[in-house]
């Protein structure tokens, strides 16, 4: 069951109040533009929910209220995760010299291709063992965002490993015969 055309009317017409709701319990506009989005994507699947003698600007709102407890939530569970990838110790061959001459000889000529900000992150955190916090500080980023810059850099050079080497990369490329790049 979906919600009736007079429910869907007045939902509509107070389209301006939910956003003004919204807006500063999300922080802008276009977040709150987000919520309401989903929220009415939501309320056409539930439509069947809201009983003759509700108002359906008033089971909105609950069902808006709801929406924004399941946005903090999951905001809480990314910063939480992503604090967590950025306090992590890099690995680094520096402790190993041994481990850096058998790596893919690939993986330097593929970081140059890739673009300057994550190259460079990878250089600094991944080769030369800068840990995270410290990186950031020093490209002048938050620790989250140089914590996401480095997880999307390692994401583009496997995509370019996988392309050069095929799966070979996937047990490690050691003694990689792979051509060079």
């Amino acid at each position: 069951m979906s919600l009736s055309s007079e429910a869907l009317g007045a939902l509509l017409r107070h389209h301006h109040a939910f956003l003004a709701f919204l807006t500063p319990r999300v922080g802008s506009q276009e977040a709150a533009r987000e919520v309401l989005q989903a929220a009415f994507v939501k309320g056409m699947e539930q439509g069947g929910t809201l009983r003759e003698d509700q108002s359906a600007v008033a089971w909105f709102y609950r069902l808006l209220r709801n929406a924004l407890v399941d946005r903090h939530r999951r905001g809480q569970r990314e910063s939480s995760a992503l604090e967590s990838l950025a306090r992590e110790q890099p690995l680094s061959t520096a402790e190993d010299p041994g481990l850096e001459a058998t790596v893919c000889g690939c993986v330097a000529g593929l970081a140059g291709a890739l673009k300057p900000e994550y190259a460079e992150a990878l250089r600094r955190v991944d080769l030369e063992g800068l840990p995270v916090a410290e990186y950031a500080k020093e490209a002048g980023i938050s620790a989250n965002n140089a914590a996401v810059r480095l997880h999307r850099a390692r994401q583009a050079l496997g995509r370019q490993l996988v392309a050069l080497c095929g799966h070979c990369c996937a047990q490690g490329c050691v003694d990689c015969a792979c051509p060079p790049s």
